[in-house]
């Protein structure tokens, strides 16, 4: 733990120039330079072989859901995003000001099984809730967020999303159909291509723009533009019937407790740990 705090404040101390700012775009030289992404290969069994068993798991879960299954699904069967269309603008002043002017961690350095797909400073996060886990020293930043998702029904996982300029997040699936995720668009760069392919379709943020999805599906994410993309992404329960309700309960139990969220929230908390020594230091 001290070892990873130690990194977190060297990764802080480079990170106290503004986030906003523009980075210089990726060239087939730099991409050639960057080493290859890979997954902690310590990682849990079932999370690290489980992708053999997801088709019979998704399968029954399809069978169970009381919405559709298609990839991309219509914001109209959730009644909670008109609560993340009505509150945008105040939910982006507290993403900018928590997650934008202070040094927000590398995707990669909280979570081992995002490093096959996220290089480090290319997707960070601001974590608010995670499979059960209340984020409390970040939830006190975000009143208004926290108001919100207090009012979302199943809610698992809530952060805020930061793609920096020139990012392609490479082709990938999510866990289980158990979980759709959501994105609220925070701050969308208008100029240049930033989008998202899910499965066959492709979509595109707006600011104050909700989009729904089965995150199960072969998706990507690009942002060849020269500004940092921010959404809110959440991920809430599937609606869902017997015996799919049951298996998806069982399975985010056991994953809330396995060493694949241990140690992303023991990163996490580490991070603010050496975020709050590092101001501290600054200050005196």
């Amino acid at each position: 733990m001290a070892i990873l705090s130690d990194i977190a404040q060297r990764q802080a101390r480079s990170l106290v120039v503004p986030q906003r700012q523009a980075c210089a775009p990726l060239t087939s030289e730099a991409i050639e330079r960057e080493p290859p992404l890979r997954a902690d290969p310590g990682r849990p069994f079932l999370i690290k072989y489980g992708k053999h068993l997801r088709g019979v798991c998704d399968w029954l879960i399809a069978r169970c859901s009381l919405i559709s299954t298609e990839p991309v699904l219509n914001v109209g069967d959730f009644p909670w995003t008109a609560l993340l269309r009505d509150n945008w603008e105040a939910i982006r002043d507290e993403a900018v000001a928590a997650a934008l002017e202070k040094p927000s961690p590398s995707l990669a350095n909280i979570s081992p099984d995002h490093r096959a797909i996220a290089a480090v400073d290319k997707w960070r996060s601001f974590f608010l809730w995670g499979y059960g886990y209340l984020i409390q020293e970040n939830l006190g930043q975000c009143p208004v967020t926290t108001s919100v998702m207090a009012r979302i029904p199943g809610l698992n996982t809530a952060f805020f999303s930061i793609l920096a300029p020139g990012t392609h997040i490479p082709p990938h699936r999510g866990v289980t159909k158990g979980l759709i995720t959501c994105h609220l668009g925070l701050i969308i760069p208008q100029k240049g291509d930033v989008g998202m392919r899910v499965r066959d379709r492709i979509v595109h943020w707006s600011d104050g723009g909700v989009l729904v999805f089965d995150d199960t599906f072969d998706h990507e994410v690009w942002n060849d533009t020269d500004g940092t993309r921010v959404v809110l992404l959440l991920q809430v329960r599937r609606p869902l019937k017997q015996p799919g309700k049951w298996f998806v309960d069982k399975f985010l139990a056991w994953i809330s407790g396995s060493a694949f969220v241990q140690e992303a929230l023991a990163n996490l908390l580490s991070w603010n740990a050496a975020i709050k020594a590092l101001e501290t230091d600054m200050s005196s």
